[in-house]
């Protein structure tokens, strides 16, 4: 995309800040509702620890999460702000103060129904709904008990991205994909603005699919630009997309060939 003139930078700038989100005004009240439209990815967390029994509640949320068949078909790394550094010899991403890895698993369930019948595109896609549900329970019940957090995928080396790395670092068995870490942290600062989103005539449809308007789209990408330029002011959204972009092909090479698609023996 063409670079933004300042005047269109500012105006696209304005629209994020001017966003809400738009739900009835006679549900405005309901607290869980309000939980989940004003959930904000946090980026920067302050070094106030979170009590044992508010990460606890957050993995009982995961634990309890739907899932497909109920196969159940995830687990949970936890780590700790020191944990976390004596594993990877960093700190956990935007100063985070617990960080929970969410893996895709099919081994454990594998090893309780031998005679299931490998069909790994959809063992792995079984495992890639149940893992996203939990996680993203666990991101709403973090929300609920006054925990910032943020799912990624690419930074730090921490999900899918690098499923190789993590696969070799933490020993993972044929079978079980890091697919993103959490990081929970209570917020540095305010909430931050809601990121564009498509309007909800651009995503939902009734009788047939139908495309998105060209200019909704432009319009959202246009926002994306800005609001990345705006948070990293000396970087770029293209520079973002190319190093994503330089990760693919052998992302999907790794995940064929290591994580679901070949046979390999397993570690006991």
């Amino acid at each position: 995309m063409a670079r933004q003139s300042l005047v269109t930078l500012v105006k696209n700038l304005a629209g994020i800040i001017a966003a809400r989100p738009e739900a009835p005004p006679s549900l405005e009240h309901n607290q869980l509702l309000q939980t989940i439209l004003n959930r904000r990815s946090i980026r920067k967390f302050s070094q106030e620890v979170i009590p044992d029994d508010v990460l606890k509640a957050i993995l009982e949320a995961g634990r309890l999460a739907p899932a497909a068949v109920n196969f159940q078909t995830f687990s949970f790394f936890v780590f700790t702000d020191r944990s976390w550094p004596d594993t990877f010899g960093r700190a956990i991403p935007f100063g985070g103060n617990r960080a929970i890895m969410v893996l895709a698993d099919t081994h454990r369930g594998r090893k309780s129904l031998a005679a299931f019948p490998r069909r790994p595109l959809v063992e792995y896609t079984f495992a890639v709904i149940n893992a996203s549900l939990a996680a993203m329970t666990m991101n709403i019940a973090a929300e609920a008990l006054g925990v910032g957090s943020v799912m990624i995928t690419e930074t730090g080396r921490a999900g899918y991205l690098d499923a190789v790395y993590l696969k070799e670092k933490l020993s993972l068995p044929s079978g079980v994909m890091p697919l993103l870490t959490l990081v929970l942290g209570y917020p540095k600062s305010g909430r931050p603005p809601m990121p564009p989103k498509l309007s909800i005539d651009q995503i939902c449809f009734t009788a047939k699919y139908r495309n998105a308007e060209p200019k909704a789209l432009n319009d959202w990408l246009a926002q994306m630009y800005a609001g990345y330029k705006a948070a990293h002011p000396l970087s770029s959204f293209d520079s973002q997309l190319e190093l994503y972009l330089s990760k693919i092909d052998g992302v999907e090479r790794d995940l064929q060939d290591l994580v679901y698609f070949k046979e390999r023996e397993d570690p006991e």
